[in-house]
């Protein structure tokens, strides 16, 4: 049997140009690009790079905002355009009066830098999709940085009097927040892939519907063992969610999320000293904010997945590998995204070729070899009658025999050779090897299992027989699986005689 399944089931994602057309279009990114095409050596900034009030109002002007909302979303996408390379700010000494002399009193502190166009403006028009993702992450982990930072009033209120910031008093742990929102965001992830057989919806018409808050902050809090949450754990949820409301509506505008915001009622109303508890109903769920991973989400988040070293599948990544590499790398995936994998992989193949190449790769006594069977009799079933002649080719085949006759019975072929008594044991062992290791023991295999004995009178005595490398460990799980305790004991001793024999 193969060993432990990875955690993370696999997505399906747009190609990178659609997903490159998404991040342009996410509404930071894109006042990012044109604050970027904006400014020249004439802007004014301060002495980190940040635009100076006096510039804010042009600038909400130029994203076609008003000067109420605008100049807050300018000075965001400003920030974003600087740390992204779409700016560059060459620092310079502290501006004067164009003589030499001190800045004239009233005037702003700013420096003499000098504003261009970054290096990464260019990549906008002429890069490739490749590129244009490489800058939304870059953009995605400003954004992260600013979601994780300490709240702004707790910032105001550890600022002493001389001006410093006290962070020893904001009891603010960099560290910890940010691993607080890289837990949410993934458990947020494994919600949205693990729905619909672990592919995301491409195109956005249909994917996985919202996730209520509630849910994603009791999943980092609530421990699993845990029955009726205590009143500190629903406090501490309930803090989580008003934390993850601030930043999910920093987030929504990179494009990483889909968002609807809590219920400002809800606030007021726990203001006033109503009683902490998660909602009961849709209604209360809903008004307690909902969360969505888009397409370019999903993507966000497994490129951080991957750079921290998490196995983190997507659809199509087997299509360029050989037949062994996909029997068994779709081991491990869902049966739809199985099916989405193996069909990417067939496409790029004759279809007599790839026939050929899954036969041969499903050959082997090694643990994972019954499961790369079964996949291939699946992977063949989407080949069609052009598998025929390849399938044919290996009816002779002791590993590969039964599995023939039974796709060539499915398609409906003649002239069928019946299979030896010896053909028909082996293939029900490999058949249960293979079901043991893609679903442990659910109900459908036992009846599968309790069905097989049923149809033939002393499979026992012969099972045991069986050259296959899982004869007795398939035996022990009948043992378990079959309801009938006399026949469980038959199974049992099976396997004890497979066991002595080996």
């Amino acid at each position: 049997m193969t060993g432990d399944r990875p955690t993370v089931p696999p997505v399906r994602l747009p190609s990178d140009a659609e997903l490159a057309r998404e991040a342009l279009s996410a509404p930071l990114l894109a006042r990012a690009v044109r604050l970027a095409r904006w400014a020249g050596p004439g802007t004014r900034v301060g002495a980190g790079g940040e635009l100076v009030d006096e510039q804010l109002p042009e600038a909400a002007e130029v994203l076609g905002l008003s000067e109420a909302e605008g100049e807050a979303y300018a000075s965001e996408a400003w920030r974003v355009a600087v740390d992204t390379g779409l700016v560059a700010v060459e620092d310079g000494d502290d501006r004067d009066d164009g003589e030499g002399g001190a800045p004239d009193e009233g005037e702003d502190d700013t420096t003499a830098a000098r504003v261009t166009a970054g290096d990464q403006l260019g990549l906008i028009a002429s890069g490739s999709p490749q590129d244009v993702l490489s800058l939304w992450l870059d953009a995605l982990d400003v954004v992260f940085a600013d979601a994780t930072a300490p709240v702004l009033d707790d910032l105001a209120a550890a600022i002493g009097e001389d001006g410093e910031i006290d962070f020893e008093s904001l009891d603010w742990d960099p560290e910890s927040e940010a691993e607080f929102l890289e837990g949410v965001l993934g458990n947020l992830y494994l919600l949205t892939v693990a729905d619909g057989g672990g592919i995301g919806a491409v195109g956005g018409a249909s994917g996985p519907g919202p996730v209520p808050l509630p849910v994603l902050a009791a999943s980092m809090i609530v421990p699993d063992d845990m029955g009726e949450p205590t009143d500190d754990i629903l406090e501490q949820v309930s803090e989580a969610m008003m934390r993850l409301d601030d930043q999910f509506r920093l987030l929504e505008p990179v494009g990483l999320v889909s968002y609807v915001p809590v219920d400002e009622a809800l606030m007021e109303e726990d203001a006033g000293g109503a009683d902490a508890s998660l909602p009961v109903d849709d209604e209360d769920v809903a008004r307690y904010g909902m969360v969505r991973l888009t397409q370019l989400g999903l993507y966000g988040i497994r490129s951080r997945m991957l750079e921290a070293g998490v196995d983190a599948p997507a659809v199509g990544d087997l299509a360029d590998k050989d037949a062994h590499a996909l029997l068994d790398g779709v081991a491990r995936f869902p049966e739809l995204s199985a099916r989405a994998e193996t069909e990417q992989w067939l496409a790029r193949r004759a279809p007599a070729e790839a026939a050929e190449e899954l036969l041969a790769a499903a050959r082997g006594t090694d643990p994972g070899a019954p499961l790369r069977r079964l996949h291939c009799q699946q992977a063949l079933s989407l080949v069609g009658a052009e598998a025929e002649p390849a399938v044919r080719g290996v009816l002779a085949d002791a590993e590969l025999g039964g599995l023939a006759r039974v796709w060539l019975a499915e398609l409906g072929a003649r002239d069928v050779p019946p299979p030896p008594e010896s053909m028909i044991f082996w293939l029900a062992i490999d058949t249960i090897a293979a079901q043991l290791d893609a679903e442990g023991e659910p109900e459908e295999l036992q009846e599968l299992v309790e069905g097989l004995v049923g149809r033939h009178s002393g499979f026992f005595d012969a099972a045991w027989r069986v050259e296959h490398p899982a004869t007795a460990e398939v035996l022990e799980a009948m043992g378990r699986l079959h309801r009938d305790r006399a026949v469980s004991k038959d199974a049992r001793k099976a396997a004890f005689k497979a066991r002595s024999r080996a």
